[in-house]
């Protein structure tokens, strides 16, 4: 259990996305988990994989490559994004496994620092593979957060209603009265 809580604004996300909100804006200041190990064993225990996967700097550095290759690909585009991914993807595979519970899947990596650098650019894959368009980039003004949408009707603009959405309500409110 990391001593630090986790400072992010927003968590929970699919790993690839919860990934790329490791660097957000406070004030109009890049914040950036990423910065050192402590931060990789915050971002590793709020995603479950403390223990698993070691928290030094070569898990950090291949870490903060997947990080920049799915910006490319989720703030770009697929085909600016692909090579990066790919390159992250190359350090892992997907072994077939036959379980108790019947047909499995388990990842494998030779190098265990690429680990969750590999989940997290697999998670993309899935993500694309079950609703691209459901991965967003927050409305906000000088939001850098990222949420895939899982409103009924998919037209979730904001990471958070309780931070950006209520700063866009309150400045066409704003807007409005001035107009008045």
């Amino acid at each position: 259990m990391p001593a630090t809580a986790d400072p992010r604004p927003l968590t929970g996300e699919p790993l690839a996305l919860d990934l790329l909100n490791t660097r957000w804006n406070r004030e109009g200041v890049t914040q950036d988990l990423l910065d050192g190990l402590d931060g990789l064993t915050v971002w590793l225990a709020a995603n479950g994989l403390e223990g698993r996967f070691p928290a030094d700097a070569a898990t950090l550095r291949h870490t903060r490559e997947a990080r920049d290759a799915l910006k490319k690909a989720v703030d770009g585009s697929l085909a600016e994004g692909a090579d990066a991914v790919d390159a992250v993807l190359a350090h892992g595979r997907i072994r077939a496994t036959l379980t108790a519970d019947g047909p499995g899947e388990a990842p494998e990596f030779r190098d265990p620092s690429w680990g969750p650098a590999w989940l997290a650019a697999r998670g993309y894959l899935e993500l694309l593979s079950a609703a691209p368009d459901r991965i967003r980039a927050c409305a906000g003004h000088g939001c850098v957060l990222h949420f895939y949408d899982t409103s009924r009707n998919g037209t979730r603009r904001w990471c958070s209603m309780a931070s950006c959405g209520n700063r866009a309500k309150a400045s066409r409110h704003y807007a409005r009265s001035k107009e008045s």
